[in-house]
């Protein structure tokens, strides 16, 4: 791919994390920016190679249900749940 040269003008509290990140990870700053524009670009045209796990990653086991064995029996707890419900409230 051919590159283009493009200049910006951020904010210096963005050019320190940028510079921090380079000097950690031993990337050069303008490989972070292209980094960051792509998946910017990516996630706004919404033509991602991100997986949908990765998008919902943050989410997973946010959430308690007090009930330990949920996910392997929920059917049996979905219709204990039905049969103790008073027919008048939502559940």
């Amino acid at each position: 791919m051919q590159m283009q040269q493009i200049t910006i003008r951020v904010p210096s509290k963005y050019l320190s994390m940028i510079e921090e990140i380079a000097k950690s990870s031993g990337l050069k700053k303008s490989d972070i920016t292209r980094m960051a524009i792509k998946e910017f670009i990516e996630a706004y045209s919404g033509n991602s190679d991100i997986r949908p796990y990765d998008r919902a990653k943050h989410f997973i086991g946010i959430a308690e249900s007090g009930i330990s064995d949920l996910g392997q029996h929920h059917r049996r707890h979905l219709l204990e749940k039905i049969k103790r419900a008073d027919p008048c409230k939502p559940f």
